[in-house]
């Protein structure tokens, strides 16, 4: 096999183009869940109200994750994601009047909150469909030899405006304030929709029309549970992140457990950024495709000793270097589900499968947040983590044990007939 170009997709300027679009949403959205968190809790200083954010959100994202695969793999993707786009700037441009002086002085604070519910819980519809539109783009976007490297640019990309749009979201607060903030992830997502219409209109490759959506849906389903591989690296990151998430109670820990004040929390936070960021930009040199099944488990083995490292440690600067590793091995175990699920997902089942895979590790991060909470409140936080870390490596051990066609995953094959 040819030498590994850790460039080849960023050769492809429309494959450029969807990284810009993807930051920019991305960026976006991350700051505007930073900024709303903020304001909600402002007006009115009731924790409970940050968890049903949450709620309104996860709710519409999973109740239509399989019905959004199953439009996704039936419309032209472009369009699709222009339109999802489009009804996003909406949400941005409602939350900013809601945020104004005007709004907040002469409203209630109850008619506020529940006007941003319900833009939260049309966002959380929207998002069930920006995930399959995106992956199903991806592969229209850049021949099948490179899909592995596009994979991790794409992952990357995600990640560092996940990362970066929280960070600048609370500087941008105290800066220009929550109102004038809302207004420039309005301006962005705009920009993003602008730059979108450089990628030209994609083929529809589902060609079953007329096929009914119980059928549809089922197909995409019995997929997922009939490719062991997919099957295992989704099981896999949803246990990890259902139970090994600590970001839920990382202010716990920098409060009561390590006393590092909110100069500690936001370096914990960072840790865990930019290990991920760090090791997923080296996965563009480094071929994940060989072993692949052994390395992915072998990632969230570390993660989850790593997690467990954490609550042990009282030491601050032993903490920190538990959640670079932690990012890190995550960043590496991400890069290589996409990467599975990009070469093992037929082209005209893209959406669906994408939706099942929201449907496992995307909903996670909230049912985890809950999970860390309240096994913090009952176990105490150091018990906690522990628990969740050990919980990983006993997922690990068994999906290793009982699924061997994930364990002896090589990908050298699949991405030797894709370069031919």
């Amino acid at each position: 096999m040819a030498k590994q170009d850790p460039y080849a997709a960023l050769r492809i300027k429309e494959f450029n183009i969807f990284l810009f679009v993807r930051f920019l949403l991305v960026f976006g959205w991350s700051m505007q869940f930073i900024v709303i968190e903020w304001q909600v809790y402002s007006i009115t200083k009731d924790p409970l109200s940050l968890g049903i954010i949450g709620l309104m959100e996860i709710i519409p994202a999973f109740s239509m994750a399989l019905f959004a695969g199953h439009i996704v793999d039936r419309r032209e993707k472009r369009n699709l994601l222009a339109l999802c786009t489009a009804a996003f700037s909406m949400i941005s441009l409602g939350l900013f009047f809601l945020t104004s002086d005007s709004i907040v002085g002469n409203w209630s604070t109850k008619s506020i909150l529940y006007c941003i519910y319900a833009l939260v819980f049309f966002g959380g519809f929207l998002r069930s469909f920006f995930g399959p539109t995106i992956f199903s783009l991806v592969a229209l976007l850049v021949p099948k030899k490179i899909y592995h490297n596009a994979a991790t640019w794409s992952t990357s990309t995600w990640k560092t405006a996940s990362v970066s749009g929280a960070l600048f979201g609370g500087f941008f607060i105290s800066w220009i304030g929550v109102d004038m903030t809302l207004c420039l992830v309005f301006v962005l997502v705009i920009l993003s929709l602008f730059f979108m219409f450089f990628i030209k209109k994609k083929p529809i490759l589902n060609k079953k029309i007329g096929e009914p959506i119980k059928d549809s849906l089922k197909a995409g389903v019995q997929f997922v549970f009939k490719t062991k591989e997919i099957l295992g690296v989704l099981t896999l990151d949803m246990i990890a992140v259902l139970f090994g998430g600590t970001v839920a109670i990382l202010s716990v820990f920098a409060q009561d457990v390590l006393k590092v004040g909110p100069e500690g929390f936001g370096i914990l936070n960072a840790s865990i950024s930019i290990g991920s960021i760090v090791t997923m930009f080296l996965t563009t040199y480094i071929p994940i495709n060989k072993k692949t099944g052994k390395k992915m488990l072998i990632s969230v083995f570390i993660f989850g000793l790593s997690i467990i490292a954490f609550g042990l440690s009282s030491l601050f600067w032993v903490s920190v270097l538990a959640l670079f590793i932690s990012g890190a091995a995550d960043g590496i175990s991400m890069v290589i589900r996409q990467t599975i699920l990009q070469l093992k997902t037929p082209d005209d089942m893209r959406g669906r499968v994408s939706s099942v895979n929201s449907m496992f590790v995307g909903s996670s991060n909230e049912l985890g947040a809950f999970e860390s909470g309240l096994a913090a409140k009952l176990l105490g936080p150091v018990t906690a983590v522990v628990f969740g870390g050990t919980m990983t490596l006993l997922t690990v051990i068994t999906i290793g044990a009982v699924n061997p066609t994930l364990r002896n995953l090589d990908l050298t094959k699949d991405i030797e007939e894709n370069e031919k």
